[in-house]
């Protein structure tokens, strides 16, 4: 208790002296950063998700080939959940005979109260008329269809349609369905009715082909919690999707809109654990005299540890507390500025950040500045006479070790994606042991420059060199902070940019399938006369259906595989395709692609998430059923394949030798202009059997998810760039008593104030362009890396970074270094001496 109080009146001494102050802000901003970047992250992603879950309609969907069970139904509303139901099944319907009208395939979708759960229905009065957003469903009576299903069977709103045994009455036009486009290739446009006039039509009957969704929304914890408890009880022919699971394009975006903000979020805490490691160390070098002192006069070992423990113990409280209710705040603050850019309410903030943030202080603290603390508990009571003993000893090394790989694993679990983590671990460390040896052969070589300078300047360069423990520090701390400073703006915006232009204006956002293969030429030169897109033509893809019975002469067995998504993928059909050359926005990671040579050769490319979730390898050979007939090869490859890039895309490509000749129909893709949904009827009359798939809705929410998460990012830069500040300040700071000490023996020695200037002007200079060619460096190779291997966009080096770098770095640096030490000028010499001797 002794110990402790005392503790308690050293940290108020060393409160007023400044001594804490640097500590205590590097801390506070390293809990406020991390906790501001955590609190609005958690709401973006999850308003992100919410957004994206229009698509499918709900938050989640129990499918299932059976009706839903009741003991779903009733756990669902246990937990609190919404939920709606539907059945959808394909049926042919009619118009009025006598009035000349046809006949058509449909799909009959039967919805209960309260569809959609998320998104909103639209529909208008009639073919070309202004829509609205629609109240409630069609009522018992009436239904709602595309107009595309007017014009194959000549009819228009108010008349009647023939669902089964039930005449129903087409009440208005359905011109949005938040989940019309969960399937690319569902072929047959989609009639809207209300459950209760189910059970009339006559149509579900034993062995009737329908699909029952039970659609759910709720909060994220209790969607986790439905699913995590009726996964075990799941039965053959029922599943679990979100949107994730439905529409690739999507999850895509989601995934890399949560790297984008999981890198926001690693930089802040690298930034932190710099200002804090920086701080800690020159909190501790103002204490060894102390300490020093205090052994002499018969403290112990441990008495110094707990004296110098209680104070970090106290900066760790009043950071945390303090950083997690300014990251509250301004979380708060960030969502009311940023609301206008989302379609959908940000979700309020779950406690996870504040514990987050909590850990990320306690262990950056004890992280760093245990090293120190086991350096004072073993100080030399020789300190007292002799200023070169120095304190720290092999213990304190280890400890410092123990801090970076606590560091790394703080990293990896922030970064919220093992790969990105592990790539932002590696460049850490990569950075760190460049900018030592650079830093170290950069301070040698300015060195031996100096003598080409003059006057103040040469001294300027030469205390950078007589220090170069403390500069190399200085360079190595700096260039992290300039680093992630240029990742979070210039490359942040190179890299987002990159992404939102592979969406821009022109990119395809209609599909078109069931193209048979008399028809290619013909809906080829289509595109061409109505100049639908240059490419499209060329765009035009062969499709076969077939299952996947073997993998290396194995029978492929459901329940083989553990992965939910797996065993659906070989009970199912696959898309299957072949390909003389590799598909545009597909890139080969393993094996070799076929050439012209050897095309011929039966082969298989496979794309490599659908390759690592079956288990299969190069060097496989796969044997899929095609019609009743087998085709089995080798797979040459894996690729990895751009799924939003709104094309026709394969999880499985055939050589032209396999699978040419086949029989397949054709699928296809093209961007109509808006404004010309005129093209689409002229189309589909010209080639009735035709289907074309509107892929706006989906194009909209990923360009949607892009432009948040951009926004999003720019904003939570203004809290890394205070981090950024802090490792600054430390930076400068650290070394801030040893340069006023040497300017006031040079004012005794007769310099004056503007050769002081100079002399500081030149040593800060240097330093602050050796780190910015550091940052700049570790920054384009860092973004290629991720820009490749993380967020799959292109990266384009900027040649404003190494400029920015260099010229930020050194005048940032400069500046700063002169505002630190200005007490060195204004102070008399002698009180200079007498507060540092």
């Amino acid at each position: 208790m002794k110990i402790f109080l005392l503790s308690l009146k050293m940290l108020r001494r060393n409160w007023r002296a400044g001594e804490a102050r640097v500590l205590i802000a590097a801390l506070f901003v390293a809990v406020a950063s991390v906790t501001t970047v955590g609190f609005f992250a958690d709401r973006v992603e999850g308003a992100l998700n919410r957004q994206a879950n229009e698509l499918i309609a709900a938050d989640a969907t129990l499918i299932s080939d059976k009706p839903t069970r009741a003991a779903a139904l009733s756990r669902a509303q246990a937990l609190g959940l919404t939920s709606a139901q539907t059945t959808t099944f394909p049926s042919m319907v009619s118009g009025d005979v006598d009035k000349g009208q046809g006949v058509n395939l449909a799909e009959i979708k039967a919805v209960s109260s309260g569809f959609p759960l998320r998104g909103k229905l639209r529909i208008s009065d009639a073919t070309a008329a202004p829509d609205r957003e629609a109240v409630g469903i069609p009522a018992t009576g009436t239904v709602w269809v595309p107009d595309v299903l007017l014009a194959r069977i000549n009819a228009s709103v108010g008349d009647t349609l023939k669902v089964g045994n039930s005449q129903l009455k087409i009440a208005a036009l359905l011109t949005k369905e938040p989940d019309s486009v969960l399937e690319y290739f569902g072929v047959m446009p989609r009639v809207l009715l209300n459950e209760a006039d189910l059970a009339a039509t006559g149509l579900v009957q034993v062995g009737s082909r329908v699909t029952y969704r039970l659609l759910l929304a709720g909060d994220t914890a209790s969607i986790q919690a439905f699913k995590a408890e009726l996964a075990p009880t799941l039965v053959r022919g029922e599943r679990i999707e979100t949107v994730r699971d439905s529409r690739s394009e999507v999850r895509t975006a989601l995934d890399r809109a949560q790297r984008f903000l999981g890198l926001a979020t690693l930089l802040s805490v690298i930034l932190a654990a710099v200002a804090v490691a920086l701080a800690a160390r020159r909190f501790s070098q103002r204490q060894v005299d102390s300490a020093a002192m205090m052994r002499c006069l018969g403290a112990s070992q441990s008495d110094i540890f707990g004296l110098n423990f209680w104070q970090f113990v106290a900066f760790g409280i009043i950071a945390v507390l303090a950083g997690s209710l300014f990251g509250y705040i301004a979380q708060a603050v960030l969502g009311a500025l940023l609301s206008q850019y989302f379609t959908v309410v940000l979700p309020p903030p779950s406690p996870t950040p504040v514990l987050q943030g909590a850990l990320i202080g306690t262990t950056l603290l004890f992280g760093f500045t245990l090293p120190p603390l086991l350096a004072l508990r073993k100080v030399s009571t020789l300190r007292v006479l002799r200023r070169d003993v120095n304190p720290l000893d092999a213990t304190a090394v280890s400890a410092y070790i123990l801090g970076f790989l606590t560091l790394l694993a703080l990293i990896i679990w922030q970064a919220g994606d093992i790969k990105l983590g592990l790539i932002a671990s590696a460049g850490f460390l990569i950075i760190l042991a460049v900018a030592g040896g650079a830093g170290w052969l950069l301070i040698n070589l300015a060195g031996r420059g100096r003598i080409a300078a003059s006057g103040a300047w040469r001294y300027g360069i030469a205390n950078m060199k007589r220090r170069s423990n403390s500069s190399l520090i200085q360079i190595i701390a700096l260039g992290l902070g300039i680093m992630a400073l240029l990742l979070l703006t210039l490359v942040r915006s190179d890299l987002i940019g990159a992404w939102q232009t592979k969406l821009k204006d022109g990119t395809a956002n209609r599909f078109v399938i069931n193209i048979q293969n008399d028809q290619v030429e013909k809906v080829a030169t289509f595109y061409r006369e109505n100049k639908l897109e240059a490419s499209a033509a060329d765009s035009l893809a062969p499709m076969i259906r077939g299952r996947l019975v073997a993998v290396n002469d194995a029978k492929i067995l459901p329940t083989k595989y553990k992965d939910e998504r797996a065993r659906r993928l070989v009970e199912r059909e696959f898309n299957l395709s072949w390909s003389q050359k590799l598909p545009d926005a597909n890139r080969v990671v393993s094996g070799k692609f076929w050439t012209d040579e050897n095309a011929s050769e039966p082969s298989y490319s496979m794309e490599e998430g659908i390759a690592k979730t079956l288990g299969v390898s190069v060097g496989d050979t796969l044997t899929f059923d095609v019609a009743g007939t087998k085709y089995a090869a080798k797979v040459t490859n894996l690729r990895t394949v751009n799924w939003d890039n709104f094309k026709p895309n394969f999880f499985v490509i055939a050589s032209p030798g396999l699978m040419k000749g086949l029989p397949a129909s054709y699928i296809s893709s093209f961007y109509l202009p808006e404004g010309r949904e005129a093209t689409i009827n002229k189309l589909i009359g010209q080639f009735p059997n035709l289907t074309v798939i509107d892929m706006t809705a989906i194009m909209t929410q990923v360009r949607s998810i892009s432009d948040q998460v951009g926004n999003a990012v720019s904003f939570v830069f203004l809290f890394t760039l205070a981090a950024g500040l802090v490792v600054l300040y430390a930076a400068i700071a650290s070394t801030q008593d040893e340069r006023v000490y040497d300017a006031a023996i040079m004012r005794t020695l007769g310099a004056n104030r503007r050769q002081l200037m100079i002399l500081q002007l030149a040593e800060f200079l240097a330093i602050g362009l050796l780190a910015g060619a550091v940052a700049s460096a570790g920054a384009l190779g860092l973004a290629m890396v991720l820009s490749e291997q993380v967020f799959g966009v292109p990266y384009e080096v900027n040649a404003l970074i190494p400029l920015i770098g260099l010229v930020g770095g050194g005048l940032g640096v400069a500046l700063a270094g002169l505002i630190g030490t200005r007490n060195a000028l204004n102070t008399p010499p002698i009180a200079v001496i007498r507060s540092l001797a």
